[in-house]
This record gives C-alpha cells, structure tokens and sequence, in this order.
C-alpha cells in the first residue's frame, strides 16, 4: 500500500566513470569493468525508485549532474542536484534538507543494493507514518537506505555529524546516535551492498553477465 502523501527518492550516485565509481571492485574487474557495473547499478538504482512510484526521484550526483551518463535517464519525475562539497555526512544532510521542508519525509538510497526493490521502497515509506526514521541495514555493517520523517534535518543532524562512514560499526553507531535523540526508527530486513570483490557473490545474474574481464596480471 502506498503511503498517503509522496515520499521523494533521493539516489546518492557517483558518477560511472572508470578509476572514479565502485574503486574497490577494480581488483576483480579493472576500471572498465567496475564503471560497467556501476552504470548497471545506476540505472537500477533509478529504476527501482520509479516503480516504487512515491513522488519525486531525486538524482543527487558526484561530482555535479553534468556527467552524460546521468543525462541518459532524464524522464518526467526525475530531477538532478549535485552533492557538493564535504563528508558523506554533510553531503547527504545537505540532500535531505531540500526535501524535508516541502515533502516533510524522504528516502535516501546510494546505487550499491541491487536487492533495494521497489517493494521495499514502499515498506520504508509506510515505515514512515509511526517512526522519525527508518533504516534498511546492510549486511557489512552499514546501511543501504535511510528515510527521515519531519520538516527539518536539524532534528537529525547527530546521524550525519562525523559518523565512521565506510566501515562495519557504522550501522551501531547509528543506531546510538539515534537513541541519544530520542528518534524511533525502524529497522527492515539487512541486505547485501556490492562493494568489495567478495560481495560479487550476491549479484543478480543479469547485472553480472558479459562484464569487462579484468585484465591478466
């Protein structure tokens, strides 16, 4: 059931250009093949955020919106914005704060979570109606989405304030960060990210087909 008011998507993406996106696969792909998949992902990731159907899809891009790959998905509903400078944190506290004010809740996803579906999309957006936020955890210790419900990012500004970004405690940090609030959040099903070479275990075969073999050593 969709939640009654629209919920904007905001997909967190790096631009798909070798050397620069999914840096950490290039040992089991090269630069080709890790941009390869980072472009499959991309479109996924955008993808599953319209079949979701819950407003606005938000494409916040590094370094800027101007990259032609990001061009290739322009339809109706899509709109770009650049991450701009700063942290992780920053940069994602800065995304929340265009939408919060005029939607009063989002969701926030990266590219990394073929496994985020629209189904789940959804789940996260009605998780909204009894909580201050909601979290898809991910199976390395951080997490693949996070939605935040209110008019103001302020409230929330202990989740993205020199958090261990990229690491295993990152999702326990959290999750104490949040209790120190005094913030409700829900918690869905963990999933994996495809972010280091072992994790290519849990890609989806048609993302995996026909991908730039790394080249011999």
């Amino acid at each position: 059931m969709k939640p009654d008011a629209p919920c904007p998507v905001i997909v967190m993406a790096k631009a798909p250009r070798p050397g620069y996106a999914k840096t950490r696969l290039v040992p089991a792909l090269g630069e080709a093949g890790a941009a390869a998949l980072a472009l499959r992902l991309l479109h996924g990731a955008v993808d599953e955020a319209f079949a979701a159907r819950l407003g606005v899809v938000d494409l916040c891009a590094a370094p800027d919106a101007s990259d032609p790959q990001f061009n290739a998905l322009a339809r109706a509903g899509l709109s770009f914005s650049a991450q701009g400078d700063g942290d992780l944190g920053a940069r994602m506290q800065r995304a929340f704060a265009r939408w919060l004010p005029q939607a009063g809740q989002a969701l926030m996803t990266g590219t990394d979570c073929p496994a985020l579906t629209a189904t789940v999309l959804l789940q996260a957006a009605q998780a909204l109606a009894t909580a201050d936020a909601v979290f898809v955890p991910a199976f390395d210790g951080g997490y693949a989405l996070i939605g935040l419900r209110g008019r103001s990012v302020a409230a929330f500004t202990p989740l993205f304030d020199a958090m261990p970004w990229s690491t295993a405690g990152l999702m326990d940090a959290t999750r104490l960060r949040l209790a120190a609030a005094g913030l409700a959040h829900v918690e869905l099903p963990a999933l994996h990210d495809i972010d280091e070479p072992a994790d290519l275990l849990h890609l989806p075969a048609h993302l995996a087909a026909d991908l730039p073999a790394h080249p011999a050593p």
